[in-house]
């Protein structure tokens, strides 16, 4: 079976969000899966996705708090700009954690570890509602 449909996700501030039950929510279809793989590619080039820690808020503090640091606001040396200080920077800190992810599909769930969540990375501060594309191939 392949299976596709295009989930919206609700907008979000700056940061990173975890949307694992979101994506649950929007796929009542992946419970009929009993193994395969599930894509999840979002269409936008100022956020990302990314597989982390999905219990303590800490680490999404610390993530933002890093990923400022590696990519910063107001640099001399940015040519895009037109779009306000925190574009460039979002393009940068998508390229670093991308924008798509497979995960393995183990009876109707996705076979995430004990503590890993999905999470939005939103790098602008007003990305509004961000589309996901998901892709399932199984059985």
């Amino acid at each position: 079976m392949v299976f596709q449909k295009i989930i919206n996700l609700k907008p979000r501030n700056k940061g990173f969000h975890l949307i694992t039950d979101e994506i649950y929510s929007q796929l009542p279809e992946l419970a009929q899966i009993k193994f395969g793989i599930c894509n999840l590619f979002l269409q936008h080039t100022s956020a990302s996705l990314t597989i982390n820690e999905n219990c303590d808020p800490d680490v999404r503090f610390d993530l933002n708090s890093h990923f400022d640091k590696l990519a910063p606001e107001n640099q001399p040396y940015y040519t895009h700009v037109l779009e306000g200080k925190d574009d460039m920077p979002a393009h940068i800190k998508a390229t670093l954690t991308g924008v798509s992810l497979n995960i393995p599909i183990t009876a109707g769930k996705l076979n995430l570890g004990t503590w890993q969540g999905i999470y939005l990375c939103e790098h602008r501060y007003r990305g509004g509602s961000r589309k996901l594309v998901v892709t399932i191939i199984g059985e």
